[in-house]
């Protein structure tokens, strides 16, 4: 799990984006004030994603969607580390 502030490691990843204006609003309407939250002043989010980075820094299995509604599933997840686990078990290791 990570949390990213400012976004840095999202935009390392090519998946943050900045919110259309006609999106700030609607957060406004529902007291979100997403840039005071980033604590940076920026309208920026990252797409919901799971990476699974072996410890050598490849990158074995990626679940990105721009459409927020579709999150990845924690079952597919433990499925790639299991995968992971069983081909390459010194790099599964965490």
């Amino acid at each position: 799990m990570l949390r990213d502030f400012g976004n840095r490691v999202a935009e390392a990843y090519g998946i943050a984006f900045t919110l259309p204006d006609d999106l700030r609003e609607i957060y406004r309407k529902f007291g979100i004030d997403l840039a005071a939250g980033n604590g940076d002043g920026s309208w920026r989010l990252p797409v919901p994603a799971r990476f699974v980075i072996d410890r050598g820094g490849i990158i074995r299995a990626v679940d990105a969607d721009p459409d927020y509604t579709h999150r990845p599933e924690p079952a597919t997840a433990v499925e790639v580390l299991k995968t992971l686990a069983s081909s390459h078990p010194s790099e599964a290791a965490c």
